[in-house]
């Protein structure tokens, strides 16, 4: 039986960000506005796009940039996309509380409404991503948001090294995995280790859509940020925000040291075949998975 395709153009923004948030704001809002106009209908954002990445110092005053998810923010990327027509997906450091802030991803429904959020679960703690000072763990599990342009199984940067976390979303129905990103270079690391750091970071993405049979799109940001505290030499965000189908093969790849917006046209038609070619969720060994909600086996 043939399957019908079913085309979703998705617009990629990847770009460099300041310490202004309405500057930010507003270049994001110029990029989206033009790849809606182009015919985007899902525009997928990076990692923390308000900001520069504030993780990279612990530092009590950078809680001043969370935002509550019923406040001003909320109201632009709203607004955004409902003028726009589009889904839109968009990561923010939210306030949940008092002394209780979470990495967010908040998706917003062509017509504006919030169609769902999801908590950061994986929360790095390495020189210059100090994100455990920051991030509460999320608490929303792996839950694909549902909108007009299909399942989103939406996850937020360190997760992605994580196939658990991508499998629980597929076997939840998600038609597409999607991961806003900050990742990036510390000056110090040879050509060498920055060749194979970034070559890892897309290869186990590759693997994920390989694995569930989905496609996947990682929008990450670009350039240089320095160290507030000038211990390291700051971050070089390495780009290379892409897209991958159902095998794991390339349908964009953006630069690696310059600003993108592109939009990528994902059958979402091609997972069904690809699964009947490929049946690795009918042949999971699920009797004998146990082990997986272990720590470690010793």
């Amino acid at each position: 039986m043939s399957v019908n395709t079913k085309i979703l153009p998705v617009g990629i923004i990847q770009q460099s960000k300041t310490a202004d948030i309405s500057s930010n704001r507003i270049k994001l809002a110029e990029s989206a506005r033009r790849l809606a106009a182009d015919g985007a209908k899902l525009i997928v954002n990076q990692e923390l796009h308000d900001s520069l990445y504030f993780c990279q110092t612990e530092n009590t005053n950078e809680f001043d940039l969370a935002v509550s998810l019923d406040g001003e923010a909320i109201d632009f990327y709203s607004n955004l996309a409902r003028s726009l027509g589009v889904v839109l997906v968009t990561s923010l450091f939210e306030r949940r509380a008092p002394g209780l802030y979470h990495n967010t991803a908040v998706v917003f429904e062509s017509d504006g409404c919030v169609a769902g959020k999801y908590r950061k679960m994986h929360i790095p703690d390495d020189p210059a991503y100090y994100e455990k000072f920051y991030f509460t763990p999320g608490d929303l599990g792996f839950e694909p948001i549902s909108t007009s342009v299909g399942k989103l199984g939406v996850l937020v940067c360190w997760d992605q090294w994580y196939p658990e976390a991508a499998r629980l979303m597929a076997l939840k129905g998600a038609e597409v995995l999607i991961y806003p990103t900050a990742i990036g270079w510390e000056s110090s690391d040879s050509a060498e280790e920055k060749e194979r750091q970034r070559d890892a970071w897309v290869t186990v993405q590759r693997g994920h859509a390989v694995a569930n049979g989905l496609p996947v799109i990682t929008v990450n940001r670009v350039g240089h940020e320095a160290d507030p505290s000038n211990v390291t030499g700051g971050i070089t965000f390495w780009g290379t925000s892409f897209v991958a189908g159902p095998q794991g093969e390339f349908l964009y790849k953006a630069s690696d040291c310059n600003e993108a917006e592109a939009i990528v046209n994902i059958d979402l038609s091609r997972s069904e075949n690809v699964r009947r070619w490929w049946p690795f969720i009918r042949d999971r060994r699920i009797d004998q998975y146990g082990g997986l909600t272990k720590r470690y086996l010793d």
